[in-house]
């Protein structure tokens, strides 16, 4: 469906909060509350699933998905050639329900790049598996979990008490550095982000419930280097009185390095980081937007409208029906030439 706010596509995802990961092949895969996980090649619906999905995540390298269930199964789905014949294979079983999943090659069990899971498999700890072994490598006791990011070699961990916590992933999940986070509320969203002369993890972004984003490098040549900013809050004050809205995702531009929020507020915006500025503020959706990424081209913005409950069950309106919009992207999100 074309529509005059966006330059591509718009297509409805059935019931629910709607959250999607983009990779190769404009490929999405949207997991949500209303007990399935939906496959799309841009908008074809390949794979349905029983049980309540409570998190999902697609291999950049390989022609994998992984879906997590609250009857604690953890599936491993694979593509063959034929796409029409995608099947579910069950991977392993964890004690607790699946809440978030991340996938990546490991060089250090496979030369040619193991596929490895960190799994938050409850809100108070942390599993590293690895495929073929199919044996729990590492279990890991955090506190509660707010957010988990991973991106070999890092991944980072936001817990309660505002607490920060960065692994490494070489070998097996080895605790790096712990922090207290940078923004003085809840976090709720974390994006890693590359150092783009050597393409390695270098920092990350971290969004918070009050409207602000925090920029940090895990090893800064200058203690200036990390900041925080303001965003998704309303223009002006009313009577004194100003709103503030969630940061409900952050994503990293693949090839420019800028990056993206979306929030509560129905909108999403693009940033340059380097340049401390503003790229891009969107028009007013009907709905909050809850998540988003790019694909590995970064030719194309992905994101998905749906209610995020910030309102309470009072603020639900079950005739507003959940989208995912596809819009071409690759000038909005190039380098302001400003410099910070």
């Amino acid at each position: 469906t074309r529509t005059s706010l966006e330059l591509n596509f718009k297509f409805s995802c059935g019931p629910a909060e709607g959250r999607l990961r983009v990779r190769e092949f404009l490929v999405t895969l949207k997991t949500c509350w209303s007990i399935n996980a939906s496959f799309y090649i841009l908008f074809h619906t390949m794979s349905q699933d029983c049980n309540t999905v409570l998190g999902s995540n697609i291999s950049v390298a390989k022609p994998n998905f992984v879906t997590g269930f609250s009857d604690t199964r953890f599936l491993r789905g694979f593509k063959r050639r034929a796409i029409q014949a995608l099947e579910s294979l069950l991977f392993a079983k964890v004690e607790t329900p699946c809440m978030t999943i991340w996938m990546f090659l490991c060089p250090t069990y496979d030369s040619r790049g193991a596929l490895c899971f960190l799994v938050c498999a409850s809100v108070r700890s942390l599993k590293f598996l690895v495929k073929k072994m199919i044996v729990r490598v590492v279990n890991i006791h955090i506190k509660l979990n707010y957010s988990l990011l991973a991106r070999y070699p890092m991944a980072v961990v936001g817990t309660a008490g505002r607490e920060l916590i960065i692994y490494q992933l070489e070998n097996r999940p080895q605790e790096f550095s712990r922090i207290e986070s940078p923004l003085k509320f809840q976090h709720r969203c974390i994006s890693i982000f590359l150092d783009k002369k050597i393409n390695s993890p270098t920092g990350f972004a971290l969004g918070s419930i009050e409207g602000r984003v925090a920029i940090h490098y895990v090893n800064p040549t200058n203690p200036k280097d990390n900041f925080t900013f303001k965003c998704h809050r309303s223009n002006g004050a009313t009577n004194g009185m100003q709103d503030i809205y969630a940061v409900n995702d952050i994503s990293f531009h693949p090839i420019h390095g800028t990056l993206a929020t979306v929030g509560s507020d129905c909108k999403f915006s693009f940033w340059d980081k380097d340049a401390r500025t503003k790229l891009k503020t969107s028009e007013l959706f009907d709905q909050p937007i809850t998540a988003c990424n790019f694909n590995s081209q970064g030719t194309v913005f992905a994101y998905a409208t749906s209610y995020d409950w910030s309102k309470g069950h009072e603020g639900f309106d079950p005739q507003k029906k959940p989208h995912i919009f596809l819009r071409s992207c690759f000038d909005e999100l190039k380098p302001s030439m400003k410099k910070s």
